[in-house]
């Protein structure tokens, strides 16, 4: 898999990438937290318990406001994944889907076992972080697609039947790749998607997704993102529910004023590529992070995700400093996400200072191994 070369990176520039990758994480990570009270519960339900106009601000799960599903987790074991990729790429191995997958398996580890082992020194730092291994309804495709060694593929995937949302909503790191081409994160992200969703809309959808951020995290438009996603899904066969739905998206844009009942027919059944409409709808429409992600998570389907997919691509077209700080000082693992984007952001920006054919950064590589 090529890459083209990363630009020669300016302290504005720098300063802007971070930004942008601290509001991806975070942005999903919110829009997850506020999702989760919401799973499994009808618009009514919604309603009753809510009031009117649903949920507004966070609102207990797992036993606390701010609490983040599998969704986040995932999402940051990717993040871990890609940095492994390039500090592997010094030895000559250089296949991102394989440390992806690597690192998708550390992410497992943490729910069957009770806490860290100490023992296994190339898990590197975030799989030791203790509050990761909490439980959080991870979704059984998740677990029976990495409940073994044997890697799934586009064309021998995992689960080939199923169509849920999960594989998308840990996508957005793969959009953060901001000096590949758009054409090699759609096939990164499809290729990562396939090891736990089989089904050609879950992988499709989970590509598109990152091609949108991928271009918001490059400073363009929202529309300009989902168009290339479009032009990039065409010649694939089997993408056309994809397609499907990013135009019924953009085309719910033109017919009024939001509501919670245009939300819930783009939502559709709640398999991935409905949840990706909700979420390129209410980004398009919502006045600002909150209200965006708000009417993300107000409707029957999977609002999690939802809530997920919304504040990632918020996230990244408006960067940290438009998420509500409210929200910020209750969110579950705020700390370790900065790192990681932090990380990541720095990787991607400054990675030849931290390691190379010439000399290499003990504490870089204490923290991300090579192994």
């Amino acid at each position: 898999m090529a890459v083209t070369a990363n630009a020669i990176w300016g302290r504005t520039e720098q300063q802007d990438f971070r930004s942008r990758v601290r509001g991806t994480l975070l942005g999903a990570a919110v829009g997850d937290a506020l999702g989760a009270p919401l799973d499994g519960l009808s618009l009514t339900e919604i309603q009753e318990a809510y009031g009117a106009e649903g949920l507004t601000d966070l609102a207990p799960a797992y036993g606390r406001r701010g609490a983040v599903t599998q969704l986040t987790q995932l999402s940051l074991f990717s993040v871990d994944g890609l940095i492994r990729a390039q500090v592997r790429r010094d030895t000559g191995a250089w296949h991102p889907p394989t440390d992806l997958h690597r690192a998708y398996l550390r992410w497992a580890a943490t729910q069957r076992d009770w806490g860290p082992d100490e023992r296994r020194k190339d898990d590197g730092w975030l799989a030791r972080e203790e509050w990761l291994y909490a439980r959080r309804s991870p979704a059984r495709a998740c677990l029976t697609g990495l409940g073994d060694d044997t890697m799934g593929t586009p064309t021998a995937p995992k689960n080939p039947g199923e169509a849920g949302p999960e594989a998308a909503a840990r996508s957005a790191p793969f959009g953060l790749l901001v000096g590949w081409e758009p054409q090699l994160v759609l096939q990164l992200a499809m290729e990562c998607a396939a090891q736990t969703h089989g089904h050609p809309t879950a992988y499709f959808t989970a590509g598109a997704y990152a091609v949108v951020v991928h271009a918001l995290a490059r400073g363009e438009t929202l529309d300009t993102g989902v168009q290339r996603a479009l032009a990039l899904l065409a010649p694939q066969p089997g993408q056309q529910p994809v397609s499907d739905a990013l135009q019924h998206a953009l085309g719910a844009v033109r017919q009024g004023m939001p509501t919670p009942a245009r939300i819930e027919e783009l939502a559709g059944s709640g398999t991935a590529e409905g949840v990706l409409a909700v979420a390129v709808y209410c980004a398009l429409v919502g006045e600002d992070m909150r209200h965006g992600l708000c009417l993300a998570v107000n409707h029957g389907g999977p609002s999690g995700a939802a809530g997920a997919l919304t504040g990632g691509l918020l996230g990244a077209l408006h960067g940290e400093t438009a998420l509500p700080p409210a929200w910020l000082a209750e969110l579950e693992g705020r700390p370790t996400m900065l790192v990681v984007a932090d990380d990541f952001a720095m990787e991607m920006t400054q990675g030849a200072a931290l390691h190379g054919p010439t000399g290499s950064a003990p504490g870089w590589l204490a923290r991300y191994p090579r192994a």
